[in-house]
């Protein structure tokens, strides 16, 4: 667990203890709990003073992005990349705020990536209200994931220009990891869109003009993020279906291959069949040009055949 104070442009750090104990009398007190410590859990039972409803909500173990507006405050859940991966390969970490006049709660089970720069921010004296607080959590998880949702986009992009340089690459696994990494932030960014402008419209009187800017400005940047996943899923769709026919085309061209290699020896198979039988009467079997011979003439009967072939136009390049 970790306390942070703001008080008369002071930002400080204190034991936990000694700032539940200063709620009310300070400008801002913000406990950051951290989900896997059950010295934390516990703490948050014991908080008679915190809605059992908010402390339902902060400890859930399964979250999706929302604001919950309450008479004494609000219930905010958001969704920013990790700073360690989860063990199933979630990549978002979930955050959830009980937010009121004075007083921020925060719980996450796993540390999220954010955290360090808000901390950092907070201690600069930039987080002075519960709405500076949000709003920079808010700011910082639409940053870091833009670029991830950018990097997505790159990365089809990269590999739609392989698709036409070297269309034998195996790029099936790649694409299907990005459009699985595709759908997994959708399902929780558009969500985190809808409730950050919830929040932004919503008449808490401890949310600032500049807050609701802020606020408007992520859910923005989410919506935006949003239709590019969007775009990103719909690509790797395409170019998951390209490379399935190039696939395909790959092994039809390669059978036909073995096939023409197949047709091309059949005649001189039975050549070398009919006269190796071990019976008396084959022709030329004492003349000392007969193996020659027929070597020319098999090689003879291969061009031939091969030549047939390319003028029917089964031998052809792409």
């Amino acid at each position: 667990m970790r306390a942070f104070v703001y008080n008369d442009g002071a930002p400080t750090e204190r034991p936990y203890a000694e700032c539940a104990d200063q709620f009310g009398h300070v400008d801002l007190v913000w406990l950051q709990l951290d989900g896997s410590d059950d010295d934390a859990r516990r703490w948050l039972e014991d908080q008679a003073d915190l809605p059992a409803y908010a402390r339902e909500a902060l400890s859930a173990t399964e979250t999706r992005p929302r604001v919950e507006l309450a008479a004494a405050g609000a219930i905010v859940n958001l969704r920013g990349p990790g700073v360690q991966p989860d063990q199933e390969g979630d990549p978002l970490v979930s955050v959830r705020f009980w937010v009121e006049a004075g007083r921020v709660v925060s719980f996450a089970y796993r540390e999220p990536a954010a955290l360090a720069t808000v901390i950092e921010a907070f201690m600069a004296g930039q987080v002075r209200d519960p709405g500076d607080l949000i709003a920079a959590f808010a700011r910082d998880m639409s940053a870091s994931l833009d670029s991830q949702v950018a990097d997505l986009g790159d990365t089809l992009d990269a590999i739609e220009m392989e698709l036409d340089t070297s269309r034998t690459r195996p790029l099936r696994r790649k694409v299907s990891r990005i459009r699985g990494d595709a759908i997994t932030f959708r399902r929780f960014i558009s969500p985190q869109r809808e409730a950050l402008e919830r929040l932004a419209g919503s008449q808490l009187a401890w949310l600032e003009e500049q807050d609701r800017l802020h606020l408007r400005s992520a859910a923005d940047r989410f919506a935006r993020m949003a239709e590019e996943l969007e775009a990103v899923r719909d690509r790797a769709t395409i170019v998951h279906d390209e490379l399935t026919d190039l696939r395909g085309e790959l092994i039809d061209s390669r059978s036909l291959m073995i096939s023409i290699v197949a047709l091309i020896f059949l005649p001189l198979t039975f050549i070398t069949g009919l006269l190796g039988m071990n019976v008396k009467g084959i022709p030329y079997a004492e003349q000392t040009w007969a193996f020659w011979g027929v070597v020319g003439f098999c090689v003879l009967t291969g061009l031939v055949v091969l030549g047939w072939f390319a003028w029917a136009h089964w031998i052809q390049e792409d």
